[in-house]
């Protein structure tokens, strides 16, 4: 755990605006990144004291974690870091599968605004380090394209997803390093954004979290 947090050892109380923020940042990226690994108990003494906090902080981090689907709690085991297995990845690509080209589609055929936004995010994505990094401006850029829709349900319905794609990503980068085609296709579904195109951005992007799950996560034959 120390060398996943390491980073953020020094950080002391009072060092950023909000210690919780601070905590629920470092522990995230420790686990985007692989650091901090899948089963891996979180313990809140421990992490209170390597990064310079009380465990109150810790403990209002993990709630939040949890909430967002990256760790498990339980009264009886205490906190510990979600595994990512065929089930989860399924359950959550699906319902972006059926939520996320529909929304894009409104925003793109509604939304008067400009896409500099999620041009950032992939530049962003393309500079990043690690697979926390290109993971979490991955997530904002898909944002970009739903956000506008003019459902406020659909957008907390594909928000409450982020951090559980953004973890379901990790993992398979690490076994499929496939981000390179993956900014393409994104590159690809911005084009049609800017040009003003909702059905085709609705199309590219069933192809792409269509082709992520044929990639890492195929159905099993049934022969």
């Amino acid at each position: 755990m120390s060398d996943a947090l390491a980073p953020y050892g020094q950080l002391r109380p009072g060092s950023l605006p909000s210690r919780t923020e601070a905590v629920l940042d470092a522990v995230k990226h420790g686990i985007l990144v692989g650091e901090l690994k899948p089963g891996q108990p979180l313990v809140e003494t421990e992490l209170a004291a390597l990064l310079g906090v009380s465990k109150t902080p810790v403990r209002e981090a993990l709630k939040t974690l949890a909430g967002t689907g990256l760790v498990i709690m339980s009264p009886y085991r205490g906190a510990w870091v979600r595994e990512v297995d065929e089930a989860l990845a399924r359950s959550v690509y699906d319902m972006r599968l059926l939520l996320e080209p529909v929304a894009a589609a409104r925003t793109v055929a509604t939304a008067r605004r400009s896409w500099d936004a999620a041009e950032a995010a992939l530049d962003r994505a393309d500079r990043a380090v690690d697979t926390a990094e290109r993971s979490l401006a991955n997530r904002d850029f898909h944002r970009t394209l739903y956000a506008d829709c003019g459902n406020p349900l659909l957008v907390g319905s594909l928000d409450g997803l982020r951090d559980q794609t953004a973890l379901v990503s990790s993992a398979a980068w690490a076994v499929h390093p496939s981000w390179e085609m993956e900014a393409r296709e994104h590159r690809e579904i911005l084009r049609a954004a800017q040009s003003g195109r909702p059905d085709l951005v609705g199309d590219l992007l069933r192809g792409h979290i269509g082709a992520f799950m044929a990639r890492n996560f195929p159905e099993k034959s049934t022969d």
